[in-house]
């Protein structure tokens, strides 16, 4: 490959790169209805053509913030489980930095799990970022255990559930943490 090929390419992909963040920047600072082709083209000093050469509209940028945003989620449940812990332990950190994540990233959360996508979930087509996060919660239970997936699917529903309802107003955010060991005390040592 030419050196005058590898810079266009590295160019296009910290440009590429620069749309996703500056409408993350956005959507958190104004909501996610603020992010448009023509405020990002103004934000990011690029002709709206520019963006369209990157994205097909705002769904894929959306798409693309979502998938970061799973790399992102992937290692702060990675970071947040202890070395060696016994499951509880692992799936009580784990879950409290998932709740962690969405509280303190909101318009990214929404992205990820709220607004529409074409992201599959459980599927052969599934982001690696999407999976890495996945089995960051399958990790949480016995290897002997046959329903493992099942397990982490229930979890993350529950977790989700108290996010969304918790950041809507819904549930009181006191009650979180009685919510958390609700949850683990009955998930955590689930037989196969």
């Amino acid at each position: 490959m030419s050196v005058i090929k590898e810079r266009r390419e590295r160019e296009r992909a910290q440009r590429h790169q620069l749309i996703i963040t500056a409408a993350r920047e956005l959507a958190e600072a104004e909501g996610w209805e603020a992010v448009t082709t023509r405020r990002l083209a103004e934000r990011v000093e690029y002709s709206q053509p520019v963006l369209y050469s990157h994205f097909s509209g705002k769904d894929a940028i959306v798409r693309a913030v979502a998938i970061d945003g799973f790399g992102e989620l992937a290692a702060h449940l990675r970071r947040a489980r202890p070395a060696d812990p016994e499951p509880r332990q692992a799936l009580r950190a784990v879950c409290r930095a998932y709740l962690e994540f969405a509280t303190e990233r909101p318009a990214l959360y929404q992205a990820m799990f709220v607004m529409p996508t074409d992201v599959k979930f459980a599927h052969a087509e599934t982001p690696p970022p999407l999976r890495a996060a996945f089995d960051e919660f399958v990790g949480c239970f016995r290897p002997d255990s046959a329903r493992r997936e099942l397990s982490a699917e229930v979890v993350w529903s529950a977790l989700h559930g108290m996010a969304v309802l918790s950041d809507g107003g819904r549930i009181p955010p006191d009650g979180q943490e009685e919510r958390l060991d609700f949850l683990v005390a009955r998930l955590a040592d689930t037989p196969g």
